[in-house]
């Protein structure tokens, strides 16, 4: 059994999640110098409030507060219940140290230490 609601009894009722979503969730998406909230985070994708989400295509940072998570590449699929979707077309995670450019064996030593001849 499926309930009709009101079209107006709906949309406050889509309001009232998506303001629950936004004040229960701490990722940002920052994308042309803008940040914006994301209301959800699932593993191909996210969403954001439709009201304020421009149609987001490319290049975008995923943060969680100041933590640097994803670089992104994005393309916004639909709008549904006043959230905006988005999927991953690539989402690349954030190194904390920089790329190696060659293999660092399991066993390698942590540093050097030299003994200095007497003068």
């Amino acid at each position: 059994m499926e309930a009709m609601l009101p079209k107006d009894i709906q949309a406050g009722l889509d309001e009232a999640r998506i303001d629950s979503l936004r004040k229960s969730s701490r990722l940002r998406v920052h994308a042309d110098g803008e940040r914006y909230k994301v209301l959800r985070y699932w593993d191909a994708g996210f969403s954001l409030d439709a009201s304020s989400a421009p149609q987001l295509r490319g290049r975008v940072d995923l943060f969680d507060g100041a933590v640097h998570l994803f670089q992104c590449l994005v393309v916004a699929v639909e709008q549904e219940g006043g959230e905006m979707l988005f999927d991953f077309k690539r989402a690349t995670r954030v190194a904390k140290t920089p790329a190696l450019d060659f293999e660092r064996a399991a066993d390698a030593p942590a540093g050097l230490i030299t003994v200095d001849a007497p003068h």
